[in-house]
């Protein structure tokens, strides 16, 4: 057996290594060691319009109508979405939205359900 630490996402022990990286086969989470060390992922949080921390998986609703950029369409006040998931950048939060397709958001305009 392997000394490899286990998946911090899904916990999961069958994680395997892809060159520099630790990838999780069941949840298909990446990481890197140093990261697993250092707990970088705790060191980061992410926040809605109210102040409630957000975190992997989260159901949210848009606070505010949003145009989408490269389409006519606006996404609408109320539009609700499932299973979110957390990301670096400046829009943090990757998710599916039913009738738009992929999307990435910025925390400040959802709530947390």
């Amino acid at each position: 057996m392997s000394n490899l630490p286990k998946c911090p996402k899904c916990n999961s022990e069958y994680t395997y290594e892809d060159g520099s990286l630790l990838i999780c086969p069941e949840c298909a989470h990446e990481w890197t060691l140093e990261s697993a060390d250092d707990n970088s992922e705790a060191g980061r949080m992410i926040k809605d319009a109210n102040g409630n921390v957000l975190n992997d998986g989260d159901a949210i609703t848009v606070i505010k109508d949003l145009k989408v950029k490269g389409s006519s369409s606006v996404l609408k006040m109320g539009t609700k979405v499932k299973s979110i998931r957390l990301v670096d950048g400046d829009h943090n939060i990757d998710c599916k939205i039913d009738g738009f397709g992929a999307m990435k958001l910025k925390s400040e305009f959802v709530k947390k359900i």
